[in-house]
C-alpha cells in the first residue's frame, strides 16, 4: 500500500523539524558533551564530524532515498525497491530490523522520558530549591523506587505521543514538530547566553573545545564512529518512513546535510547549557547519565533565577525526548496500518498500548527487578545491548550494503537527482567501500564489549 498524496510533508521546513526532532534525543543532550570533554575535546568533535560526514551521512541519504522510492513502510518499502531492482523481495527483512530496533528502543525510552516528565512536573510546582547533592541523589533514589510514579509518567509521555501519531502526518506529526523543534532551539540558545552572564561558560568552552590530542586512539576513534553513527537516527525505522513522506522535489542531499549540522549544532548547544552551571557551582561535569536528574538540580538550587532556568530546561529536555518517540513509533503504526489494514487510529492505540504494557518491565528493572538478569544484564540492559549493540549496527550495514550493492544505479540515481554527478559517485564510493567496513568494526567491538 503506497503512502497516500495527502500524508506527504507539506514543506521542506516540515520535514527538517520532523527528522531533526526524531534525531535529536535525550542522549545529544547529556551524551555528546560529556563524551567530548572526556576524550581530547575540540579533538574528538574533528573526529566525530569527520565520522558523522563520512559514515553518517551516506547511511541516511540512503535511508530516506529508499524510503521516498519505496513509498511505503519500512519492510514494503525495500521490498518495492528490491523488485524494481530485480532482487528478492526477501530484502524486506531489512526494513524490519528498523521496526524491531525502534520498538525495542521505545520500550525503554519511554521510561526514562517519564522521569523528564516527572522533574519537569517537580521545576513548575515546587522547583529545586535548597536541594543540595545528598538531597539530590535521594530524590533520584526515590523515583526510581516509585513504580506508580513512574508508570504514570511514562503513560503520560506515550499518550502526548500516541495523540501526536493518531491525529497523523500532517495534522498530528507535522504540526506538533513546526512548533516544538523552533522551541528547543530557542531554549537551547536561551538558556546557552543566560549561562554566559551567569558564570562558568568558560570553563565549559575550554571543557568542550580545547584540543588535547594525548587522549586521541583507537578508541576514541570507536567511540566518535558510534556516536555519529546513533545520534543520527539511522537504522531505526524513523527516517525511513519520514523518507516516505517526502515528495520528489524535496533534495535529499541538501536535506541530509542540514539534518547532521543541526543534530551536532543541537549537542554543542547543550554542552554550553549544561556544563557552564556544572563548573559554576563546583560540581562534578563526569556524572555522566546522573548529571541531569542528580546534578543540575544542585545547581538550579544554587543560581540566579534557577527556577525558570531548571522549568525551560526540562521543557527542552521533554520536546527532545517526544519527537524522539514520536518516529520510533511512527515506523512501526505505518507498517501495522499496512500490513494489516487497519486505520491509524486504531493502530496508534495498539502500538502505544503494547509499548505502555511492555514498558512496565523497564520500569520494574529499576526496583523490584533489578536483581533479575539474563546473562549478567537486567531487562534494560539486555534490551538496550539488544538494539544498540546488535540490530542498529547490522541495520545500518545491511542498508549500505542493499543502497550501494543491490538498488540499481539508475534507481539511486533518480532519487538524488539534485546532486552533482561528483557528489553521487561520491556518495555511492561511500556507502559501498567506506561504510560496510565501518560499520563491521562497530558491531564487533559491540559484541566484543
Amino acid at each position: 500500500m503506497a503512502i497516500a498524496a495527502a500524508d506527504h510533508w507539506s514543506s521542506r521546513f516540515a520535514f527538517l523539524m520532523a527528522a531533526v526532532g526524531f534525531a535529536v534525543g535525550l542522549g545529544n543532550i547529556w551524551r555528546f558533551p560529556y563524551i567530548t570533554g572526556e576524550n581530547g575535546g575540540a579533538a574528538f568533535v574533528i573526529i566525530y564530524l569527520v565520522c558523522a560526514f563520512a559514515i553518517g551521512v551516506p547511511i541516511l541519504v540512503a535511508e530516506l532515498m529508499v524510503g521516498r522510492r519505496g513509498q511505503s513502510s519500512p519492510p514494503e518499502a525495500v521490498a518495492v525497491v528490491a523488485t524494481e531492482s530485480r532482487r528478492s523481495r526477501q530484502w524486506q527483512w531489512v526494513g524490519g530490523m528498523g521496526l524491531l530496533a525502534a520498538y525495542s528502543i521505545e520500550i525503554v525510552y519511554a521510561a526514562i522520558v517519564g522521569w523528564v516528565l516527572w522533574y519537569l512536573y517537580k521545576a513548575v510546582t515546587t522547583g529545586f530549591a535548597d536541594v543540595d547533592a545528598l538531597n539530590a541523589s535521594s530524590q533520584f533514589a526515590a523515583v526510581l523506587d516509585d513504580t506508580a510514579g513512574m508508570l504514570f509518567w511514562t503513560l503520560v509521555g506515550l499518550l502526548i505521543t500516541g495523540l501526536i501519531i493518531y491525529a497523523g502526518v500532517k495534522e498530528g506529526i507535522e504540526r506538533a514538530v513546526v512548533v516544538m523543534m523552533p522551541l528547543m532551539f530557542l531554549l537551547l540558545v536561551g538558556l546557552a547566553t543566560y549561562n554566559y552572564f551567569v558564570g562558568g561558560f568558560r570553563e565549559a568552552v575550554t571543557w568542550l573545545f580545547t584540543p588535547d590530542f594525548s587522549k586521541i586512539g583507537p578508541d576514541v576513534f570507536l567511540v566518535a564512529i558510534g556516536q555519529a553513527f546513533f545520534s543520527i537516527g539511522v537504522a531505526m525505522g524513523g527516517m525511513m518512513i519520514y523518507g516516505s513522506y517526502l515528495p520528489k522535489s524535496i533534495s535529499i542531499g541538501q536535506s541530509v546535510l542540514i539534518i547532521v549540522v543541526a543534530d551536532t549544532a543541537v549537542a554543542l548547544l547543550a554542552g554550553l547549557v549544561i556544563f557552564p552551571a556544572v563548573f559554576h557551582h563546583g560540581l562534578d561535569p563526569a556524572a555522566g547519565a546522573g548529571l541531569i536528574f542528580q546534578t543540575l538540580p544542585v545547581a538550579f538550587a544554587q543560581m540566579p533565577g534557577g527556577h525558570l532556568f531548571g522549568v525551560l530546561f526540562f521543557t527542552m529536555l521533554a520536546v527532545a525526548g517526544i519527537t524522539s518517540m514520536v518516529g520510533l513509533v511512527e515506523c512501526v503504526n505505518a507498517w501495522i496500518e499496512e500490513r494489516f489494514g487497519m486505520p491509524r487510529h486504531r493502530s496508534a492505540v495498539l502500538v502505544i498500548g503494547s509499548v505502555a504494557v511492555l514498558s512496565i518491565f523497564s520500569i520494574l528493572s529499576y526496583n523490584v527487578l533489578g536483581d533479575i538478569s539474563f546473562g549478567g544484564r537486567n531487562f534494560n540492559d539486555t534490551m538496550d545491548y539488544f538494539s544498540n549493540q546488535i540490530l542498529l549496527p547490522l541495520g545500518g550495514l545491511f542498508i549500505a550494503v542493499f543502497a550501494g550493492w543491490a538498488m540499481t544505479r539508475d534507481a539511486s540515481r533518480d532519487e538524488l537527482w539534485s546532486m552533482s554527478s561528483g557528489a553521487y559517485e561520491l556518495w555511492r564510493f561511500m556507502i559501498r567501500f567506506v561504510v560496510p567496513p565501518a560499520l563491521v568494526i562497530i558491531f564487533i567491538s559491540g559484541i566484543g564489549g
